[in-house]
């Protein structure tokens, strides 16, 4: 993406506060989808069709079906556990920030209307009563806003590669 290819002046218009603040909001949100996807990577039990079959609501039976074969639900697995590993990894060392923000949003999407906290819809256990507002929502909220500012270039590696 072209944001990603230097950064210029646009980091002089940030306080050092704003740019630690924007920096650990990047890295946290990168810890947790490093832990998620760590904790899917080391199990050997886990697989996303349960949670593919339990989806409720109008998106439920698009979800349903990725389970519905073993090899797709074997795909399903791959790309959730490495892909939650490598975005997590990535938005950690601020490495193609962009990018990942934006698989990171898409991930976020995925998990929200795979369980939605709507009125009517009946939602997984572990999910508390959010009615529209969940974390998943907020988490994707503010992956977006990371998305618009050059927050890789704040304590990451995109600033590196950009003077290169």
């Amino acid at each position: 993406m072209a944001y990603e290819s230097g950064f210029g002046d646009s980091l002089k218009n940030y306080s050092g506060m704003q740019k630690i603040l924007i920096a650990f909001l990047r890295v946290v949100i990168g810890w947790h989808f490093l832990y998620e996807g760590y904790v899917k990577l080391s199990s050997d039990a886990w697989s996303a069709a349960g949670y593919l079959r339990a989806a409720p609501g109008p998106f439920g039976p698009m979800f349903e079906s990725l389970a519905s074969s073993a090899s797709m639900a074997g795909m399903v697995d791959v790309i959730m556990s490495w892909g939650l590993t490598i975005v997590g990894i990535l938005l950690i060392v601020g490495l193609f920030t962009r990018s990942a923000l934006l698989v990171a949003a898409l991930f976020l999407l995925m998990f929200y209307i795979s369980n939605p906290p709507w009125v009517g819809v009946q939602f997984m256990p572990g999910e508390g009563s959010y009615m529209i507002v969940n974390k998943n929502l907020v988490e994707m909220a503010a992956a977006l806003v990371l998305l618009v500012l050059p927050s890789g270039a704040m304590f990451g590696l995109d600033s590196w590669f950009s003077r290169r």
